[in-house]
């Protein structure tokens, strides 16, 4: 668990981090070098779920370089299978992560919503949605070794 009490917010007991895979962890559907070591020292705080539709079709792969089962997406409502996804994990406890359109609600959902800037684009809607924006996954993942650096940017 990360607990992070940011000045006029409620403490924050984090126990889950969602991340969306395609554009998020992986570009072109390879795992982007660096991710494997830091979620692999974040298990140690946080329990670890990839969402993911599959876009690229590699995904088996991804699940073999992490030693963790992603799940997958029905086609269709996307979105919204994502934020139930944070949701049925109880959204106080969740700290999410994506850049796609798909992944906007489970941003909006999660006690903090994190996008990623990707070479495989942004969509605005998950950009706007979220509570922080970051210029990719590892300085996103950063944030969650050094959580200080979230209380800067998210005080009010």
């Amino acid at each position: 668990m990360i607990e992070i009490n940011i000045p006029g917010r409620d403490l924050l007991m984090l126990e889950h981090l969602v991340l969306d895979v395609n554009g998020t962890l992986a570009v072109d559907g390879v795992l982007i070098e660096g991710v494997a070591q830091t979620l692999n020292r974040l298990q140690n705080s946080l329990k670890i779920h990839m969402v993911t539709a599959d876009t690229h079709g590699k995904q088996y792969q991804i699940d073999q370089q992490l030693g963790l089962q992603a799940t997958r997406l029905q086609k269709g409502n996307e979105p919204e299978q994502k934020a139930d996804y944070v949701d049925r994990l109880g959204c106080e406890k969740v700290i999410a992560i994506g850049q796609g359109a798909n992944d906007s609600a489970m941003l909006q959902k999660a006690a903090i919503g994190v996008c990623v800037l990707s070479p495989e684009g942004t969509a605005i809607s998950t950009l706007l949605a979220a509570d922080l924006v970051v210029p990719d996954i590892l300085t996103a993942l950063a944030l969650l070794e050094k959580p200080n650096r979230m209380i800067a940017s998210l005080r009010k």
